[in-house]
């Protein structure tokens, strides 16, 4: 993907000027802000492909960034973080992040990282241009090209991980998937960690639609979506 566009929420000068230009020479656009206050300004006006995000900003947390980005947009999210605990990368995860990395960081890792998140990105947008048609299960109407979905007729706002999960196990009702399987097909890389991230999806996915009877927990394996009408 040509010219896609990065915004980088980094207080740290001197790495947001390295990732700025070490991401422009790689053909990418980019614009760089010092605070989260002004990056959810940026992200308006800017309209960016990717987001770029510190995990400790001076006016607050990158996590809660990441929540109220996730919330409102569609977006893929890079943390950055110096944190190296596993528990708290999960966390990130968990928050709607779809990729981290720690810091220090060799920036070809940082491009590659990108590259194969906007190429999955794309390519989950090609599916979903190619799936024109709605979809209706008891309460819950889904409309896949707008990434839309609704419980009784209301809207319920899904981060773009929960959208994703939820089609994966829509796309093959009845199939039983492991964790592990779910992990590398909407996360998109293996998982080094636990599979809580992927507990803690589907938790919210039953909350917000009302579905705890539709997405089954097949003991001691994973989950599926009940093959019903």
């Amino acid at each position: 993907m040509n010219q896609a566009k990065i915004l980088i929420i980094e207080d740290d000068a001197a790495i947001a000027d390295l990732l700025s230009y070490g991401l422009s020479m790689e053909g990418f656009e980019t614009k760089t802000t010092a605070s989260g206050a002004e990056g959810m300004m940026e992200l308006q006006q800017f309209q960016p492909d990717l987001l770029l995000l510190d995990w400790m900003l001076p006016d607050q947390s990158g996590l809660d960034i990441c929540k109220k980005v996730t919330a409102s947009h569609n977006l893929p999210i890079m943390m950055i973080t110096a944190k190296s605990d596993i528990t708290d990368k999960i966390l990130g995860l968990e928050f709607g992040a779809d990729d981290y990395i720690t810091k220090p960081f060799d920036l070809r890792e940082v491009v590659a990282r990108i590259r194969t998140i906007l190429r999955r990105v794309d390519q989950a947008n090609k599916r979903h241009d190619d799936q024109r048609e709605v979809i209706r299960l008891e309460h819950i109407e889904i409309i896949v090209e707008e990434r839309l979905v609704q419980k009784d007729g209301h809207t319920v706002d899904l981060t773009p991980k929960e959208f994703d999960l939820l089609m994966t196990l829509i796309g093959h009702r009845g199939k039983t998937y492991t964790r592990a399987e779910l992990l590398d097909i909407v996360w998109g890389y293996d998982f080094h960690g636990d599979t809580r991230t992927v507990d803690t999806h589907i938790q919210r996915l039953r909350k917000k639609l009302d579905a705890g009877d539709l997405i089954a927990t097949v003991f001691g394996i994973g989950y599926k979506f009940e093959n019903r009408r």
